[in-house]
């Protein structure tokens, strides 16, 4: 009877829109959650009769909710381990969620360490990655990320590199080189700290000395009292050589013979080279390192490549999604590489809670690969994706919901008011 149609259609109508009320409702309590996708209600009428009958219709009903994974907003936090994506993919997790252990998905860059220096999630899920081999490349096979957390060990310095301008103007000392008094006997000066195997600092001077036009000496002074077999008091030559220069004031050649010190306690004759920039003699320019212009002598800069041990004092992310551990001796070492999986269809993913996404049959398997390849999402440090729902279209689907739903109950009332009219009528 096509009254009691009516009536089954509008019992249709409120089931399909109370349904859809729980989507709206579900993406307004998740408006602040991080990296939360909203999702749509769809509906689809429902046949009468036959495919290709010209019945009416028995009404409506709501298919599954279509999750929309348009990119949120992005907050910068200023926190270290924080990492959002912008475009397309997945952090990846792993870990035990609702007693199912296996691999997650999600866009929640909350990130921080585990107390064994493992890098996991803000619910403890281990964040997969790449590790690094310790030579400064990465594993092509994916596994959790970890830093170390006992000290790294001190690297003793095999290379200073000094950049600076001797003045061509200089006048050559009178006195000759006497290392007991170096700064009445040498142009310029400069210092630097230098790392023996144990990681401890020894300071070092290096002295210039002009010999004639275009012509200079160096020095390297150490104190006695480091070095094996030292004097107790007073500085001792540790290395020296000398160094000409073209009427460019290009460096031009660099004689000096091989320098090995033994500082006490140490490994024996470590060896230290002086890296003063690549001379014409040796095919470079003369110009990387030392130069001899008619400007005062100074240094611009110097390095060394050595360092003390140092305890994990802190964690950066990079926005090639490259995993670091910055320690108390100043040095960032890799620690692994953040895994970017893709999905040829994201909205066939299933929901598992806690942010977190799992791959379906109708979502594919995931393809794993590094920021910013294959068409994978960019990575921002220090920076979170906000939830895409926008709160005001939340409440226009609210009220045209609610609307739907009451003219839903007013077709069930109004085929109510028809059958009562028929049940009168033997009256």
């Amino acid at each position: 009877m096509s009254i009691q149609r009516a009536m089954y259609a509008g019992v249709s109508g409120l089931t399909a829109e109370a349904g859809a009320l729980g989507v709206v409702g579900d993406n307004v309590a998740n408006s602040n959650t991080i990296g939360f996708k909203q999702s749509r209600a769809n509906f689809a009428n429902v046949l009468g009769a036959a495919v290709g009958g010209n019945e009416p219709g028995a009404g409506v009903r709501m298919t599954r909710p279509q999750q929309l994974f348009a990119q949120g907003a992005l907050l910068n936090t200023g926190q270290a381990t924080d990492v959002a994506l912008s475009g397309d993919g997945f952090l990846v997790v792993s870990g035990v969620v609702s007693g199912e252990n296996g691999t997650f998905y999600t866009r929640a860059g909350q990130l921080g360490l585990r107390h064994d220096g493992v890098l996991v999630n803000a619910d403890g899920l281990e964040v997969q990655g790449f590790a690094a081999d310790g030579t400064g490349r990465f594993k092509t096979s994916m596994g959790r990320i970890e830093l170390p957390s006992a000290p790294i060990p001190p690297k003793p310095t095999s290379t200073m590199k000094i950049t600076a301008n001797l003045d061509s103007s200089a006048t050559p000392p009178t006195a000759p080189w006497d290392p007991s008094n170096p700064s009445a006997t040498s142009n310029l000066a400069t210092s630097m700290t230098v790392y023996d195997s144990l990681g401890t600092g020894h300071a070092v001077d290096v002295y210039f000395r002009k010999t004639g036009a275009g012509a200079w000496e160096y020095h390297v002074l150490a104190k006695g009292s480091d070095i094996e077999g030292g004097p107790p008091t007073g500085s001792v030559e540790i290395a020296g050589g000398s160094l000409t220069f073209d009427s460019a004031g290009a460096l031009e050649s660099v004689a000096s013979g091989p320098a090995a010190v033994s500082f006490v306690g140490a490994t024996a004759a470590q060896p230290l080279t002086f890296d003063f920039g690549t001379s014409t003699a040796a095919g470079g320019t003369g110009l990387d390192g030392l130069t001899q212009y008619g400007s005062a002598s100074s240094v611009s800069s110097q390095s060394q490549d050595g360092y003390a041990s140092g305890d994990l004092s802190g964690i950066k992310i990079g926005a090639d999604g490259v995993v670091r551990g910055v320690y108390t001796n100043g040095q960032t070492i890799p620690a692994g590489q953040l895994a970017i999986a893709k999905f040829r269809a994201n909205d066939g993913l299933g929901r598992a809670g806690q942010n977190l996404w799992i791959a379906t049959r109708e979502s594919g398997e995931a393809a794993i690969g590094l920021v910013g390849s294959g068409g994978r999402a960019s990575l921002i440090a220090g920076a979170l994706e906000q939830s895409n729902v926008d709160i005001t279209q939340q409440f226009v689907e609210l009220i045209s919901h609610q609307r739907a739903f009451q003219a839903s109950s007013k077709t069930i009332t109004t085929a109510d008011q028809m059958l009562q009219e028929l049940m009168n009528i033997k009256h």
